[in-house]
């Protein structure tokens, strides 16, 4: 039986493999005692995703400011609209992932808040 860990969606698993009569390998899969690495937001911080694709046209925060829930973040176009991206929670912003003319995808982490 050998052990692998694998990465699906950002969750670690690991995943024991065993050899059936020679020939045929079965896969159980079960949650990894190690947490995922992200490189995005601390420990207990709050990741700012892209709602939708567009592109980044202004970054008004930068690592290490103060912000309050409801700070207007970054602004992103997307079908030719200006999107305000707004702080979720009161915090320090920890890391910001993108800059200004970034081409994103929705889902894709803008930001993160401690």
């Amino acid at each position: 039986m050998k052990t692998y860990k694998v990465n699906v969606n950002g969750t670690q698993y690991m995943v024991e493999i065993e050899l059936i009569d020679g020939t045929a390998a079965q896969a159980t899969p079960a949650p990894a005692e190690i947490p995922a690495a992200t490189s995005a937001a601390p420990v207990g911080g709050e990741t700012v995703t892209s709602p939708m694709p567009g592109t980044i046209l202004d970054v008004k925060v930068a690592a290490g400011q103060t912000v309050k829930a409801g700070d207007v973040l970054m602004v992103l176009e997307a079908m030719k609209m200006e999107n305000e991206i707004m702080a979720p929670v009161d915090g320090t912003v920890a890391a910001v992932n993108v800059q200004k003319g970034s081409a994103v995808q929705s889902g894709d982490v803008l930001c993160s808040i401690n």
